[in-house]
């Protein structure tokens, strides 16, 4: 990691350093929130493993991502050990967002699962590869046994 960044202390810092990052279009800082071996939900119906591709997808994502960015309400923190989960209500109404974090042996916070959209939307400017038309299981449309709110049988 870079030393003159600020690096989380608490879980809940990792939220305000995003926000901070994303405003400044540092998709570096971003992706040295999360572990080298990160999983991230994003963009909504693709997974982007590992800290070099969250880096890309994080550069297209501030290409296209209106600003600022605003830091949201948090929820309370869950801990176990070493882990944390942490949420925020969005304030897009996307869903919700949550993240998984671990504290490093230093004590710092870093990301390694992190879901920051839970409403199935595609953004193809991000992640070309992926539509809707050729993924139906983000189409309820197509699979009427899939409707929103349904649990599964």
């Amino acid at each position: 990691m870079t030393e003159t960044r600020t690096r989380a202390t608490t879980p809940e810092d990792l939220a305000r350093l995003f926000v901070e990052r994303a405003n400044a279009g540092d998709a570096e800082g971003l992706a040295e929130l999360y572990e080298p071996d990160a999983v991230l939900a994003y963009p909504p119906g693709a997974t982007t493993v590992g800290r070099e591709a969250i880096r890309a997808v994080c550069e297209r994502m501030l290409a296209h991502a209106p600003r600022p960015f605003q830091v949201e309400e948090a929820l309370p923190t869950v801990h176990y050990g070493d882990l944390a989960l942490t949420s925020t209500r969005p304030a897009d109404h996307t869903g919700g967002r949550v993240q998984v974090a671990r504290r490093q042996p230093d004590g710092t916070w870093l990301r390694i699962i992190d879901r920051p959209e839970t409403r199935p939307e595609i953004r193809p400017e991000i992640r070309p590869e992926i539509r809707p038309e050729i993924r139906p299981e983000i189409r309820p449309e197509i699979r009427p046994e899939i409707r929103p709110g349904a649990g599964a049988e």
